[in-house]
């Protein structure tokens, strides 16, 4: 039996080459607990290969995109069935010893979903509204495209629970804004609101909140109508970008821009181009 949706810690959507992933726990701001990592790591990796999807929508239900990590995590249930007695043990059962080791092994493996969303091999959005709190940060700022609500504000926050941050936020911050805007964040961790996070280039789109799902979608139908092979092959070059050389970065261009030279998507462009009509891509 499929669970209830307001069971589902991510929920899934897919329309028109659209896939929209919501973070699901809007009682508490969508903040991460270790049901919800495991759940985005599964749903970014599933993202990433499903050909239907074109564009990844990343969002949060309610009224916060992402409140950082649960802290304050959630009370343990009392008064167990047989039955959940029985799952809890089981689970216990198959956890690693807890030491020091296992933690950085775990927490690693959920930084995953921030790393398959930056190369994912297609166009990703973060739709922004209310609280984007240091995971939260840190997850719009590996996607490709963030459009925010003037609603939305950000902090990192890390330094004022006296952690150090993780999911890559020192690296796609810094990548975006900048090392000295990013130390800025880091070590102050001021809260910044959605005009002030456009000045810096947190942002690429900043749009009234009752605006925030059309223009999201706006946007995500325009990608979704794109090559996809050709988006690939341009992400790597973005990527590599940051740190190859010119002459490593020109080697790659050349070898991407052949390949997609072959493709059906660019013999596609050419006739559409001859015959005054837009292309239609299929991926091939």
């Amino acid at each position: 039996m499929q669970a209830d949706k307001s069971e589902q810690l991510v929920l899934e959507h897919l329309e028109d080459g659209v896939l929209t992933l919501t973070l699901n726990r809007p009682e508490r701001l969508n903040a991460l607990n270790p049901p919800l990592m495991r759940a985005l790591t599964d749903a970014v990796k599933a993202a990433a290969v499903n050909h239907q999807a074109r564009v990844v929508v990343l969002t949060g239900a309610g009224k916060a995109f992402c409140a950082g990590g649960d802290i304050g995590g959630k009370p343990e249930k009392k008064n167990l069935t047989p039955e959940e007695e029985a799952a809890a043990a089981e689970r216990a059962a198959r956890r690693p010893p807890d030491n020091v080791a296992s933690r950085i092994d775990w927490l690693r493996g959920n930084m995953e979903a921030a790393q398959v969303l930056y190369e994912m091999g297609k166009p990703t959005i973060a739709m922004i509204r209310g609280a984007t709190v240091s995971v939260g940060m840190a997850l719009a700022a590996a996607c490709d495209f963030r459009v925010v609500s003037e609603r939305a504000s950000f902090t990192t926050a890390f330094i004022k629970v006296g952690l150090t941050g993780d999911y890559g936020a020192s690296w796609f911050l810094t990548r975006l804004l900048g090392n000295a805007r990013a130390r800025e964040l880091m070590l102050l961790s001021d809260t910044v609101d959605a005009r002030r996070a456009d000045a810096l280039g947190m942002v690429s789109r900043l749009v009234p909140d009752e605006e925030l799902e059309n223009a999201t979608l706006d946007l995500a139908r325009r990608l979704a109508a794109g090559p996809p092979v050709a988006y690939r092959f341009m992400k790597k070059n973005l990527a590599a970008a940051a740190e190859a050389s010119l002459a490593d970065l020109l080697d790659l261009e050349a070898r991407h821009m052949v390949l997609a030279a072959q493709t059906a998507d660019h013999r596609e462009a050419v006739k559409a181009f001859a015959e005054k009509r837009p292309p239609v891509f299929t991926g091939s």
